[in-house]
Order: structure tokens, then sequence, then C-alpha cells
């Protein structure tokens, strides 16, 4: 379930209280402290170093105390050889073996950090804090200007609201780290080994059982937020977001960008990348930059262009949901690619395919763009993503404010609407002459006249299926005679655009997150009143071939799983002992 604005202000008022253990501090006596210096300890000022009453002081040794440290019931801190200072340690926390562990008076710990999302110039800024969603983000991000006018002038009265502690929270472990420089660690999280953190969150939000939140070995970020998120193996990051249950580990380095629910990162690098839920990127050699992801697959030496060399890396791109890249694929940004399509080879010309989903782009010789519309239908593949991405979901749900909303469906409003866009353009063109080299050409792409007829019955085929879905019985909901709005895609919620337009005339964040929360919420009801104005006469007509229509799409699924089987096992074979 998602949480509601309320209950988010609640958790952050309950987090940023002061505990119990901050109301029961007091100052070590004379005894006390001549026994802390047996154990290594030393103050440049005992007087403004506290415990809780009923402190271990067996479990502090070989500490240096700057100022203003408070020591909660039940914590353990050993061998901090710089210092600690400006710092409360949360009951039953562990310190061990760090080098150093400070704060600012004023720190603000990541909270408030401009990230120069999309475009690495910073015209596009998201400012990232507790709670940050993958819409939030992307209204930031996509549509500057409503920030900057609609936000801005209350930002800072909301970032006071998502303040966090200058703490190392309750049951928390910081071990073998070098320094930790205006950066929060939350209840029970675990910080093990990491190089250097400054100006940083790690945030759990987990209400029982283990925290996704953690940083490991070698990690060395700066001006950064980990919200239930992992970063781990060497990860180098600066200006980043990591949200809930998103991976960033084994080398991975990435500045100015966002990683939101689920998203795995390895090897590579990130630049500029607001990447949307389930966004995965395994390769070394792969450059995510300047671009918008969902649901997105990264091929190895996957990259992009985000500069020409004349005004700077001002150019972005989108990559609509499920789009995924095959080896050595390449983008020269702005381009626009449509959902879950499979990008092959050089594509230098900004291609804008949107308009067809599910196609397979291939970049010729020259870098421009051959489109086989509708190709993707067939693969068994998408069914598979369907199914696995709720399953592969880190976030613990009933135990955790879940942020990002996230529609799983492939077939949705926002695919069917485009291929229903999609046939009539087909139309269009195949009423068109080809030219000379036998290619169709459309916003710079190329078709072949095969392809784009192969391309209509696929579309409605897929059309059939999504309606024998939403329609069990294949009666179409009656229609109140209003015009089908658009559905878009907002970071991986599936939504009609007047909610978007509502959203865009509110003026704090809290006001948008309600927005986006009624939604979601209201999906299934939303999406029976489009398809009750979308699918006109022409459809309704054909309502005796929705089961037909989904029996064929279902059979060519399984005669492409079958086929990709029959050719595993022959490689099988071949590779037999």
């Amino acid at each position: 379930m998602i949480s509601s604005s309320k209950n988010m202000t609640k958790i952050m008022t309950e987090k940023n209280s002061p505990t119990n253990s901050d109301l029961n501090m007091r100052r070590l006596d004379k005894d006390e402290i001549i026994r802390l210096e047996r154990q290594g300890c030393r103050a440049d000022a005992w007087e403004s170093v506290t415990f809780a009453k009923n402190a271990d002081l067996s479990k502090i040794r070989n500490v240096h105390f700057g100022p203003d440290v408070s020591v909660g019931e039940g914590a353990t801190l050993q061998n901090i050889s710089g210092r600690i200072s400006n710092c409360h340690v949360g009951a039953n926390a562990v310190i061990d073996n760090v080098y150093l562990i400070e704060f600012d008076k004023e720190a603000a710990c990541g909270v408030g950090t401009a990230v120069c999302a999309l475009d690495e110039t910073g015209s596009r800024p998201v400012v990232i804090y507790p709670g940050l969603s993958s819409q939030a983000a992307t209204l930031m991000a996509r549509i500057p200007k409503w920030f900057e006018n609609n936000i801005h002038p209350t930002l800072h009265d909301f970032l006071d609201t998502r303040s966090v502690r200058t703490e190392i929270g309750e049951n928390a472990v910081v071990r073998d780290c070098g320094r930790l420089v205006n950066v929060s660690v939350g209840a029970g999280v675990k910080v093990e080994g990491a190089r250097s953190l400054v100006n940083g969150a790690i945030i759990n939000n987990v209400l029982s059982g283990r925290p996704l939140a953690y940083v490991g070995y070698g990690v060395d970020a700066e001006n950064f937020i980990i919200e239930d998120g992992m970063a781990d193996c060497g990860a180098i990051l600066r200006n980043c977001y990591i949200g809930q249950g998103a991976h960033v580990e084994k080398g991975f380095s990435a500045h100015d960008s966002l990683f939101f629910t689920n998203c795995s990162f390895e090897n590579g690098e990130a630049c500029a990348l607001l990447a949307g839920p389930y966004s995965v990127s395994m390769h070394k050699g792969t450059l995510m930059i300047g671009c918008q992801t969902a649901f997105m697959n990264a091929g190895s030496s996957t990259n992009q262009s985000n500069h020409m060399y004349k005004l700077g890396p001002v150019h972005w791109g989108v990559l609509e949901r499920g789009v995924k890249t095959a080896s050595g694929a390449y983008i020269m940004f702005g381009a626009k690619i449509g959902a879950f399509s499979m990008i092959m080879g050089a594509h230098k010309t900004h291609p804008d395919s949107s308009d067809f989903p599910f196609s397979y782009l291939f970049g010729d010789e020259r870098g421009a763009t051959v489109v086989v519309p509708g190709a993707m239908l067939r693969s068994c593949g998408l069914l598979r993503d369907e199914q696995k991405w709720p399953t592969r979901d880190r976030r613990l749900k009933h135990r955790m404010p879940m942020y990002d909303r996230i529609t799983f469906d492939v077939l949705n409003p926002f695919t069917v609407d485009s291929m229903l866009k999609a046939i009539d353009t087909i139309t269009t063109l195949l009423s068109r002459p080809a030219d000379d080299d036998l290619y169709i050409r459309h916003k710079g792409m190329k078709f072949t006249r095969a392809a784009l007829e192969r391309a209509k019955t696929l579309y409605t085929a897929a059309i059939y299926k999504y309606l024998s879905k939403t329609l069990p019985d294949s009666v179409f909901p009656d229609s109140d005679g209003e015009e089908a709005e658009d559905w878009l895609d907002v970071g991986g919620q599936i939504m009609p655009r007047p909610y978007l337009d509502k959203a865009l005339e509110a003026t704090s964040l809290d006001e948008v997150e309600k927005i986006f929360d009624d939604a979601f919420a209201n999906y299934a009801e939303l999406e029976r009143k489009w398809i009750a104005r979308r699918f006109g006469a022409e459809w309704r007509r054909r309502s005796d071939f929705i089961t037909m229509g989904a029996q064929q799409f279902d059979e060519m699924v399984i005669d492409d799983r079958q086929e990709y089987l029959d050719n595993l096992s022959r490689e099988t074979k071949m590779l037999d002992l």
C-alpha cells in the first residue's frame, strides 16, 4: 500500500523527535573520566560529552571525543582514532575502528542536494530528500519551470519537515570505515568498510526486521541519500539518491543520478541518469548518461552521447518503460524510444519511436534507425518480465512506507493507446510509395512495407489480448460521450493526463504526492472509463473477435517460447561432450 502524505509526515516527525535516551543524558564524574582515560580515551572537553544514565563504560575504548557528543545506553565506541564530534550515538549502536565521525552544527546531511539529472548542465535539478518518489523526481526533471514557479518558493519549509538527525542511530553499526562527515546513519543501519562518506543520509524506514539500507566496503560518496537501498563493493557516488530496494555496487560510478525502486547497477557508470523502477545495468563498459528509464535492461557496452561540442552536455533522452539495449548499442541524444523496444547498433539521427512501442530498432551503417514495429510482441520474454517484476520487489510490504507507485502491467492504457495510434499511423504510411531504396520514411526513421503490414497484425492481436484481460466477458462498458484522455507513464506509474495537469497546479510536494496516490488507488476504475471512451463503434463491432484474437496472441507467444526452447536444445546438444 502506498503511504499517504499524512503518514509520511508522521514518520518524519517521529524520526526527528528526541528519544527517551536523549532526555536522560548526564555528564561523567571525575572517576568515570579517569576510567575512560585509562581505557585509551581522550576528549577536547569532557564537560561537552554526555552519556546515558545507565551507560556501560566498559564498551568505550580508544576514542577521541570532540565537542558535543552524547552516547546512548548500551552503545559501543571503540578505536575512533581521529575523533567523533557534534554527534549523538543512539542506544546499542556500535562504532568500531573508524577514523572520523563529525557533524557541522547546521549539517543538512544530503537533504536538499540538487541533482543535475537529464541535462548535465543543471537546468533540470531534482532536489533530493527523505521520501522522494520517482513520480515527484520525474516532474522536477521533466517540467523544471513548474518546479521553479510552484514548488521552489516553499521548498525551504518543506525540506525542514524532511530533515534528518545528526546521529548514529539506535542499533546502527559503523565498522572499519574511514571518515563520515555530516552523514546521518539511521536506526539499525550497517555501514561496514566505507572509505569516505560526506554530506549524506543513510535511512532505514523498515519498522521491524532487517533494514534494507546498507553501505559496504570501499564506498566513496558525497552529497547523497541512500533510503532503504544499498551501496557496496567500491561504488563511487556524487550527488545521488538511491531509493528503496535499489542496489549500486561492484565499482559502479555515478554522479548526478537517481536510482529508484529495485534498480540494480553494477560495474559501469552513470551520469545525469533518472533511473525509474527496475532499471538494470550490470556490465563493465556500460555508460548510462542523460536519460530517463524504467524497467530498462542495458546490454554490455551500451552508451549514449549528450554532448555535441557546441553548447555543452545539454542533450538528453527518454527510454520509455521496458526498453532493452543489445551489446554495443549507442544512441545520440536527444532521442525518445518507444516502450518495450529493443535497441541494436548505433542510432545517430535522434529517433523518436514513441509512436511504435514493442519494436526492434536497428542502426544501419550510417547511423539511421530502421524500425520493425511491434516485433517484440512475439517475444515470450514480455510475459516473463511482467510476472517476475512483482516477485522481485525488495521492499517489505506492510513494514515500511512505499514511495514509488508502480504499474507492472505490460499492456496498459499507455502502451495500448500507443498501439492504437500506431495502427492509424501505419495505415497512413502504407498509402505512401516507398523511396528508391524501398524504405518508407517517417520522423527520420526507416520502415519496410512488409514490417508495417506485419505490425498492424501484431498490434491488433495485442489489443485483443488486452481487452480479453480487462473485459473478461468481452462486453465494452458504455461510453459517457466524453473524449478519451491521454495516459502517461510518470516514473513507472501509469495515469491519465488530467491527474498530471492537476499535479502541475499544486504548490507543494505533499499535495503532488496525494494526487498521485489518488490516481494509483483508482487505476482500475480509471482504466475501465478509458476503455469505454477510447474504443469506438469499429472496435465494439469486433467484440466477438476479442477471445479469438487473444488466443491467437497467446499462441504466437507460445510458439516463440517453443522455438526458443528448441534452439536451446540444439545448442545444448551441440555443446555436449
